[in-house]
């Protein structure tokens, strides 16, 4: 088992041990304004901008912990060729592309890896593909170096999301193979398409899906992940009789698109800490908050709650919320909120990382203690993290939350050490 790594993600904040990043390539760039709003974007990103930010997002977590790239991960598991032939068996007919099997097979282990997520360019070779409009018969996989979605570490299993747009499905194709075949890892993944109960309605992104500590889920429910995809992760849960868990379920809105996860409002950052976006978490509005208790393998109670902190303190987490943007001006706040403002990873507890554009925030969390350290400093060993209790790293992020997410969204933990509550 030398260099194997068993999963283990039992809460938010755990010292990481490993990271799962896509650093993004010309599947970014591969839209134009026309497709743009297919590809979920409502604009066009920077590639060459985008990748100098991610390089401070990848560059850091390599100081700090083991990182993996999808792509390399990728790459590695093609070369076994009954994985290579299941792989793109499943991903051919269910974008119902099977005459791409031979051109696809044909490839060698990197140039599939590549074109499977920056998208194979539709050769016109009749007359139907020469008037159509589409420049790719596989279309890019413009959203995937925002990892945390198509994959899930909870506990010691791997939950596969269940994509809202079938334009990500793939994503959850890939993750799934590199953790069913890659020697790297030790897990098991758990797949709603699996579940007798699965329906069309059926879906799980994991920006929704936050591990507050191991008998504490907190889901979000809006725009990607709805009531069914609950369900299952509850089925789940039901069927591990061992434990009594809970899933407090906040309410998420359909608009703006800003708030299309669960960490896009509400992320942990210490055992006692969390950053929320105010409105939302705390005001009273009429998104509900929802705690579904199991004991003993049945569900005893389902009921409303006043709101997502209030439920977290019933259950021995008391928790002091930082603001998003401050807490001086609603219009900041909502600005900051926007570009990925409550959007935090955890690479240990009271060490996160987020975006420093969003001044009022970082502002704010440094008069809760963090010191505030630049990404940059800490590349060129200017800065020794390691020197602090407490801290934010700070990424810019001129270009990377025109894509929809922060340092939680862009990360995927695979492992993380125990906390001392």
């Amino acid at each position: 088992m030398a260099g194997k790594m068993n999963i283990q993600v039992r809460s938010e904040i755990g010292e990481l041990e490993g990271v799962i990043l896509h650093t993004p390539g010309s599947e970014v760039e591969n839209m134009t304004p026309k497709n743009a709003e297919r590809a979920l974007y409502s604009d066009i990103l920077n590639l060459k901008v985008a990748q100098q930010e991610y390089a401070q997002l990848s560059g850091v977590l390599s100081k700090l912990t083991k990182t993996f790239q999808v792509k390399d991960l990728l790459s590695d598991i093609l070369t076994n060729e009954k994985v290579k032939e299941n792989l793109l068996s499943k991903i051919c007919q269910y974008e119902q592309k099977c005459f791409l099997n031979g051109y696809l097979n044909s490839l060698d282990n990197k140039e599939l890896a590549r074109q499977l997520i920056e998208g194979v360019i539709q050769k016109k070779d009749t007359l139907t593909k020469y008037l159509s409009k589409e420049r790719y018969s596989l279309r890019p996989l413009h959203n995937f170096f925002y990892t945390r979605d198509a994959a899930m570490s909870v506990l010691d299993d791997v939950l596969i999301g269940r994509m809202a747009s079938d334009v990500r499905e793939r994503e959850s194709l890939i993750m799934e193979a590199i953790f069913d075949y890659h020697e790297n890892f030790v897990t098991k993944t758990v797949n709603p398409l699996n579940s007798s109960n699965y329906t069309k309605e059926t879906a799980i992104e994991g920006g929704d899906v936050l591990v507050a500590r191991d008998d504490i889920l907190c889901i979000g429910t809006g725009t990607r992940t709805t009531s069914q995809g609950i369900d299952f992760i509850l089925e789940r849960l039901l069927a591990q009789k061992e434990k009594n868990r809970h899933i407090l379920i906040q309410e998420l809105p359909f608009k703006p698109e800003s708030f299309i996860h669960l960490d896009m409002v509400f992320t942990f950052l210490d055992v006692d800490t969390c950053m929320v976006y105010e409105p939302l978490i705390m005001q009273t509005n009429r998104y509900e908050t929802i705690h579904i208790t199991i004991e003993n393998g049945k569900v005893t109670s389902i009921k409303e709650e006043e709101n997502l902190l209030k439920s977290l303190k019933d259950l021995g987490m008391d928790l002091k919320p930082v603001l998003c943007g401050g807490n001086k001006d609603p219009w900041v706040q909502e600005r900051e909120q926007w570009h990925s403002g409550a959007n935090f990873f955890a690479v240990g507890p009271g060490k996160v990382i987020g975006y420093g554009r969003n001044v009022y925030t970082i502002e704010e969390m440094n008069k809760n203690g963090f010191e505030v350290l630049k990404a940059n400093d800490i590349i060129n060993e200017k800065v020794d993290p390691k020197a602090y209790k407490k801290y934010v790293i700070t990424l810019e992020g001129s270009e990377l939350p025109r894509g929809g997410g922060g340092a939680r969204c862009m990360t995927m933990p695979i492992r993380r050490k125990p906390v001392k509550w």
